[in-house]
């Protein structure tokens, strides 16, 4: 599984942006994707995650409100819609899927808010 991050850039405070992560490869084999986040000096953290089958989704409770994660079966492409973007949410932000036990990574996209 192969995954593109795109959709990251500079946004001042209040703010939207619509992270993508399109999915390449054994797709219908990923059972949950999610976004996770790293911010400088800090651990990486999980977003928001949904769920193959019926679509169940989980959120951090500092996005809650705010974001919103989807996908679009059809074209395997999974999205992550940042309302009311705040300066913590700067980060770089991760898209992953899960096949079995194994997770697989994007390679990150930068969000950055200005206060």
């Amino acid at each position: 599984v192969q995954l593109v991050e795109s959709g990251g850039g500079l946004v001042q405070a209040g703010g939207s942006l619509r992270l993508s992560c399109a999915a390449s490869g054994s797709t219908f084999s990923i059972n949950r994707m999610g976004w996770y986040r790293q911010a400088p000096g800090k651990q990486r953290e999980l977003v928001a995650a949904i769920t193959s089958g019926v679509g169940s989704t989980n959120y951090a409770d500092s996005v809650k409100g705010r974001f919103t994660i989807s996908r679009d079966k059809d074209n395997n492409t999974m999205y992550l819609q940042m309302n009311s973007l705040k300066f913590e949410d700067t980060a770089v932000y991760y898209c992953t899927a899960r096949v079995g036990l194994r997770n697989y990574w994007g390679q990150g996209t930068q969000v950055t808010v200005s206060s």
